[in-house]
């Protein structure tokens, strides 16, 4: 029955993540903390391994993402080459601060920053672009913060580097793919944070490496890459407002459930 909810779970954040053209992180570390508990997986790690685990599901989804943006011309290397050594840089602080920090206390921030993201989503306005990219040194500062937010979201960051890049005068095709292609090694280096200092943490389940819970690991990262190319033609024809408002409701509720319960 786990392998069903992990499946289901791929789905939803494949289809997400094709829709919107964020990471599924968002859903599926909530879910991940309603479906633990009933296959019996308990303890005061259980955020961090819900964490580590969507991160690590994330990676095999950009993977088919960056192929994609990729083939279609949409990813600008030079940008990607100016931003990723922060967000990896940032992806690495973010899973050692989190490793750190109690699974409540760590709970609340992550359902903090997810009902900002879905503010941002349903109220937000982008402001009109009026600059290019910044130096190499603020660039450097803005990349890390966010590559950090991201790991300890476990997300890949496309939520905060795709507005940003619509900001910096970037068109809004290759700030998408640009976005997704950065989510690969911003994934892949928080992955590997949460693996390394999960590694000798006591009391994980049966079947993890580190933080990262491999049952749930395959059930998600398998079936989240089948349906992202479902989600991005679906994106063609339905109403991107529309879609964005109503996830943005979806991610205030998970958000607020992260807090209260």
């Amino acid at each position: 029955m786990e392998y069903v909810l992990f499946a289901m779970l791929g789905m939803v954040g494949g289809l997400a993540a094709g829709l919107l053209g964020i990471g599924g992180g968002l859903i599926m570390v909530p879910v991940l903390l309603l479906i633990f508990p009933t296959i019996g997986i308990t303890g005061e790690h259980l955020v961090h391994v819900a964490i580590g685990t969507s991160l690590a599901a994330i990676v095999f989804a950009s993977m088919t993402s960056v192929y994609s943006h990729n083939r279609h011309g949409g990813v600008l290397w030079g940008v990607f080459a100016r931003f990723a050594p922060g967000m990896v840089l940032g992806a690495i602080v973010g899973s050692t601060v989190a490793h750190h920090l109690p699974g409540g206390v760590l709970k609340i921030v992550f359902g903090v920053l997810e009902i900002l993201v879905a503010a941002q989503m349903a109220f937000g306005r982008q402001p009109p672009a009026a600059r290019q990219l910044p130096g190499i040194l603020p660039l450097t500062g803005v990349s890390t913060s966010f590559g950090a937010i991201a790991s300890i979201m476990g997300m890949g960051g496309g939520a905060m580097t795709t507005p940003f890049f619509l900001y910096c005068n970037v068109t809004a095709r290759n700030a998408i793919a640009t976005s997704a292609s950065l989510g690969l090694p911003t994934a892949l280096f928080g992955a590997i944070g949460y693996i390394v200092s999960g590694w000798s943490t006591q009391g994980l389940p049966p079947m993890s490496a580190g933080y990262v819970y491999l049952p749930a690991l395959a059930g998600i990262a398998l079936f989240s890459v089948l349906f992202a190319p479902l989600g991005a033609k679906l994106a063609q024809v339905l109403p991107a407002t529309t879609l964005k408002r109503i996830f943005s409701i979806v991610l205030f509720g998970l958000g607020l459930h992260m807090i209260l319960s």
